[in-house]
């Protein structure tokens, strides 16, 4: 039985996805997969029982029906109070779990939570411990954040060693596929560390309904209500003039705009351009004609109280770390994981035949 611990260097990276994209791929080659993630973050009680948010989408993904106890043994306490005072040895009730779930399954695959060298270290369940005590494979799935981060890839591969099957990039702009592909992978080759693939980034997997990023942003919406479904991919601040809000707007067709609830003359050119949401700064409710229009037209109106500065920022933060619930983005982003992933050669560091 060969057991791949899916991790990443630094959180929301994706580990979730590929755990959905690789059981499924596995499975169609022939594989027997189970699943569990052994640290959970996301609590979420089924049944009277506590296991993990993320984990229990992603067994539902790949048809296993584990207890979520067992799923996911150990959920991370809020605060230093309650770690201190969690009872038990949390890596063998890992390893307990683990022998459970594997019987029966010629691959496990056992998904990370937050950063692979420090998330869980507390209770002396971070990745490279799980990994020795389970003794297991890992493929690290590392997200582009201005970069990827190799320094951080290689001292895993210090720790590691041959435990370390590989790395697949995440996320990758098409900006830098060009660097990826030509620096990056021989850069990391010749330091014993193979790329597995490059996936590259779709819009779609970080997009936003209206009605939840009204949640997330802590606004209300006070019109163009009927329309709470529309999905946002990103966004613009309107901070400047007219005519050149206008040339920027109309590249940028499925971003909310961000602008000042006085800017009026902004709004109504965003209006006007079918954005798929504008969210208005300051607390200052849109005015009447504002308001009609978004009617009109079928674009939500969000109302927010900080300025278009805290916002931008807050908007940002959202869209990175958007996690997949929806049915389309979990078959795209499999897709897209699928066709990037080199599995054969995946397969080949694990010994799979």
């Amino acid at each position: 039985m060969v057991g791949i611990y899916i991790g990443s260097t630094a959180p929301r990276a994706g580990k979730n996805l590929v755990c959905m994209a690789l059981g499924l791929a596995l499975r169609q080659a022939g594989r027997n997969v189970g699943f569990m993630k052994p640290l959970g973050t996301l609590p979420r009680t089924v049944d009277e029982q506590t296991g993990d948010e993320d984990a229990l989408l992603v067994q539902e993904v790949l048809g296993l029906s584990a207890p979520p106890e067992v799923l996911t043994p150990v959920i991370m306490p809020g605060n230093i109070r309650a770690a201190a005072l969690s009872g038990g040895n949390a890596l063998e009730r890992v390893a307990s779990a683990y022998g459970a779930l594997s019987r029966g399954h010629d691959t496990m695959l056992v998904g990370g939570a937050g950063a692979f060298l420090t998330t869980g270290k507390a209770r002396g369940v971070d990745g490279p411990s799980v990994v020795r005590r389970l003794d297991l494979k890992v493929l690290l799935v590392e997200r582009y954040a201005h970069g990827i981060d190799y320094d951080a890839v290689l001292y895993a591969k210090e720790l590691l060693g041959d435990a370390l099957a590989g790395v697949l990039c995440n996320d990758v702009p098409e900006s830098y596929l060009r660097d990826a592909e030509e620096v990056l992978v021989p850069f990391l080759a010749e330091r014993g560390v193979p790329v597995l693939g490059i996936v590259p980034s779709d819009p779609l997997l970080n997009a936003i309904k209206v009605s939840e990023l009204a949640h997330r942003l802590g606004g209300r919406m006070v019109s163009g209500t009927a329309r709470a479904g529309r999905i946002v991919d990103g966004f613009l601040i309107g901070t400047m003039q007219v005519e050149n809000f206008m040339a920027h707007f109309r590249r940028h067709a499925n971003c909310a705009t961000i602008v000042g609830g006085d800017r009026t003359d902004l709004q109504l050119v965003a209006l006007e351009g079918q954005c798929p949401c504008l969210v208005l700064t300051g607390n200052i409710p849109p005015d009447e004609i504002i308001r009609a229009r978004s009617e009109a037209l079928g674009v939500p109106v969000i109302v927010v109280r900080e300025d278009t500065y805290a916002v931008a920022r807050k908007m940002e933060e959202i869209l990175n770390s958007q996690k997949l619930r929806e049915l389309v983005k979990i078959r795209r982003g499999a897709d897209l994981v699928a066709h990037a992933l080199d599995l054969a050669r995946l397969t080949a560091q694990l010994g799979i035949q």
